[in-house]
């Protein structure tokens, strides 16, 4: 196991483990944690009292975050004909049907993101099974499978995060960069939480919002205090 720095001991121990602090607290210890050599990702982690076995509990959504995401991603598009080539001058780096298929199946994954027109879902059905799981799957309540495939690459890459409650009942989703400022990470942090309270199901009970936390890729979790 890597000996941890002196620098990542002192940042860690400004942190109380079980204390909820305030946002902009919260994000200024996160950011003091991240001290790897690259620009690490903020990401958020929040526990929510839904039991997602039910199908009316299984949040599921997208949120356009205003300050962005800070990363470019590589987007493949299931589409034929006039499509395709709306894909690709939207700036998409991968564009086919059977042939990005069949490379998917071999075992190939050098993509952040998939869209599909509806279409074409009965191919990219049958990678369902590698997309799923990895969270790419194609999916028309988070704005993936559309005919309006310019709009849908310029959302992802304007900052657009998709997110769903997995098995624990727990939401894991990016809200920037660890070089973003203190208020652009917060900004990003309300975004989401905020689309995160909307989609409360009217099915759940008690406690809706259950614990949150903040942390850099490599850096500790820093609790924070929300309102339900």
């Amino acid at each position: 196991m890597a000996r941890m720095s002196k620098r990542m001991k002192v940042a860690r121990e400004k942190i109380e483990d079980l204390k909820e602090y305030d946002l902009i607290e919260a994000v200024s210890l996160a950011k003091g944690s991240a001290l790897a050599k690259f620009d690490e990702s903020m990401d958020i982690v929040v526990r929510l009292g839904v039991d997602s076995r039910k199908a009316d509990q299984n949040v599921r959504g997208s949120v356009l975050l205003p300050k962005g995401t800070g990363k470019k991603f590589q987007i493949l598009v299931f589409a034929k004909g006039e499509k395709e080539a709306e894909a690709r001058e939207a700036g998409a780096e991968f564009v086919g049907g059977e042939d990005l298929l069949k490379k998917i199946q071999e075992g190939w994954l050098g993509f952040d993101r998939v869209v599909a027109t509806p279409d074409m879902m009965g191919v990219v059905g049958r990678v369902a099974k590698i997309l799923g799981p990895r969270g790419m799957m194609p999916n028309p309540k988070t704005g993936t499978v559309t005919f309006n495939i310019k709009e849908a690459i310029g959302e992802i890459q304007a900052g657009k995060v998709d997110f769903r409650v997995d098995k624990a009942g727990t939401v894991h989703a990016p809200v920037g960069r660890a070089s973003f400022s203190v208020e652009d990470l917060a900004e990003n942090f309300n975004a989401l939480m905020a689309e995160l309270i909307r989609l409360k199901p009217s099915s759940s009970k008690g406690k809706y919002i259950k614990g949150v936390s903040l942390s850099s890729t490599m850096g500790a979790g820093v609790r924070v205090a929300v309102s339900n």
